[in-house]
């Protein structure tokens, strides 16, 4: 079978393209429209699929969307008339909103792409979440828990996943909260208060946490509160998000936790207001991860199974997912490479073939790597067009190479195959340098990406070495496959490892194995000889408020915007200067 998944209309809108049973190929629209987060009905996404795929629309024998419009429809209207007089203002605009396409689905889909409204499936949002998650991980029964925003109504789900000996595959919801209670809008609603965008600036509040002491825990608490049967309501006294397009949090809010920062002033450390920032940040995160690791307990407790798949935006959370895997009890935690909406794409596609369609289980490639191919040799006319230097080198040769510039202290740009889907660069869309120095961090926030100071970058290590320079529990490598954990830095090693050891002691590591990357994983070997650690700052290619580059045209761009050094896609080198002579013999690993 061939069946198109698509999510769309909310933030981040994607397609993803499952035949037989397996992925095919699958995209974001930003990395192809060029616009962050980009929300509008994937159209170039949907092209491209079909395009790699060499498909007619008629071809396909299901488009599958990841919600249900008309339920959504209805939990904003109620909302909506449930407060008010006061959601006079915000009514109309929601109206709006969603009598346009974000209502009329099935129109849409058959209008753009010809298809018969037969064809045309809905899943519930978060039934994509958990298929997203349990289908696409190693494991034949796990629990499940979906956490984000708001779907339909339900913003957290539980339940589990089961792959049977005869090929037939369950997922069962069995509980859920509802909307306007949501750990993902009381995390976003933080995140409006301290200045940074909802839907992307989350990172910054999980960031800027690190630096701030969780002294406001008390005040926190009386926002969400835990029920007698396990699961939390919020104060709606407090936000407005329910009830107002103006604003998330309410006044009272205001007077619980002070003014909300200025998104335009800079947050300065030093100073008592940014430390207040940076303190209610560190409360917050407590709280969700307190609330997490709840849930986890209980639902650990409840099914007895070893294994948690976690889908939804709030898996994004890196130390929330470190204190799951800690202390819920469960052996293993699996995160997708997308989480959020964009993975709901691939998940509605997965669970419209398992399980309204009933087709066996299939072996799912373990890898995030699903989007367009880079093209060296359009890398290399648009650089000899700017006059600068192309060198095409062997694959050992580039190795060497790239690893002998970034011993030099050289800024890397790696483009390497087909694009990650998902929100962070997992080594074939990255920015590559030094782990070193606390000034390649600072270099690299200031001269490349264009960011606040007190975000930390990712380290990338190879399996086989990851243990030495990281406190990894049991089940932690799993974890940081696709970078969905943060773990202690060896306090031994951070000194060596200062650009991509948080403040407090931490790093959201990437453990690369020779199959997911094998490139990748050469240049982590040959750095180690070099340096003797195998380890790289990896952190996406893009600039602050830019999608992270696919092709290699875009991957230039930033180069020539920016102080990276070196750029490679494939096999085509270009760089700024001379290149730098080959490093000859290697330093011994120093303990």
């Amino acid at each position: 079978m061939k069946i198109l998944g698509i999510s769309a209309h909310y933030h981040d809108s994607a397609a993803a393209l499952v035949i037989d049973g397996l992925p095919v190929c699958a995209v974001q629209e930003e990395r192809l429209s060029r616009r962050k987060n980009d929300a509008a009905f994937p159209l170039l996404a949907i092209e491209w699929c079909l395009e790699r795929a060499g498909l007619e629309p008629d071809a396909l024998d299901a488009v599958v969307f990841y919600e249900r419009p008309l339920l959504k429809f209805d939990r904003i209207l109620t909302c909506a008339l449930r407060a008010f007089p006061r959601s006079w203002r915000a009514f109309p605009r929601a109206m709006k909103s969603s009598l346009g396409e974000k209502i009329w689905v099935r129109g849409i889909i058959s209008s753009h792409l010809g298809v018969p409204a037969r064809k045309i499936l809905f899943t519930e949002h978060h039934q994509s979440h958990a298929a997203a998650a349990f289908l696409t991980a190693p494991t034949r029964s796990a629990a499940i828990l979906t956490a984000d925003g708001v779907g339909e109504w339900a913003t957290l789900s539980v339940g589990r996943g089961e792959r049977r000996a005869d090929g037939s595959t369950s997922i069962e919801l069995v509980r859920e909260i509802r909307f306007p209670h949501s750990l993902g809008m009381l995390y976003s609603t933080f995140t409006a208060f301290l200045g940074f965008a909802v839907n992307e600036g989350e990172y910054k509040v999980m960031g800027l946490a690190s630096y701030g002491r969780p002294t406001m825990i008390d005040q926190v608490r009386k926002l969400i509160r835990t029920t007698a049967d396990g699961a939390f309501t919020l104060d709606l006294d407090y936000f407005e998000y329910h009830s107002s397009a103006a604003r998330s949090y309410s006044s009272r809010f205001v007077e619980l936790f002070g003014q909300p920062r200025n998104a335009y002033e800079p947050i300065d450390l030093e100073t008592a207001a940014g430390r207040h920032y940076a303190d209610v940040a560190a409360s917050v995160q407590r709280v969700l991860e307190d609330q997490l690791v709840e849930l986890t307990r209980a639902l650990h407790a409840e099914t007895g199974l070893p294994d948690l798949c976690f889908g939804g935006g709030v898996a994004l959370n890196g130390c929330a997912n470190a204190r799951i895997l800690a202390e819920s009890g469960f052996a293993r935690l699996f995160v997708p490479p997308a989480p959020g909406d964009a993975g709901c794409a691939l998940g509605a596609a997965l669970y419209a073939d398992r399980i309204h369609f009933g087709n066996p289980d299939r072996a799912m490639p373990d890898h995030p790597f699903w989007g367009p191919e880079v093209d060296p040799a359009e890398l290399e006319r648009v650089a000899r067009e700017d006059g600068l230097p192309v060198e095409a080198i062997d694959e050992r040769a580039l190795i060497d190479r790239i690893a002998d510039e970034l011993a030099a202290e050289r800024v890397v740009g790696w483009m390497d195959g087909a694009a990650e889907l998902g929100p962070r660069a997992l080594g074939h869309r990255s920015i590559l340098a030094a782990p070193h120095a606390v000034a390649m961090r600072d270099r690299l926030n200031r001269d490349i990406k264009y960011r606040e100071e007190f975000r930390p970058f990712a380290p990338v290590v190879t399996a086989e070495a990851a243990d030495r320079y990281f406190e990894l529990p049991a089940g932690g490598a799993q974890l940081a496959r696709f970078m969905s954990g943060v773990f202690p830095v060896r306090p031994q090693w951070r000194a060596r490892l200062a650009a991509v050891t948080h403040v407090d002691g931490t790093a959201r590591v990437q453990v690369l194995d020779l199959k997911t990357a094998p490139r990748l994983h050469a240049l982590l070997e040959a750095y180690g000889r070099r340096s003797g650690i195998p380890v790289l700052l990896n952190t996406s290619f893009n600039l602050a408020g830019e999608p992270i580059v696919t092709r290699a045209v875009e991957g230039y761009s930033t180069f020539r915007r920016s102080g990276i050094d070196v750029l490679v896609a494939g096999r085509t080198l270009v760089t700024k200067r001379a290149a730098v002579a080959l490093v000859v013999g290697c330093e011994e690993e120093v303990a």
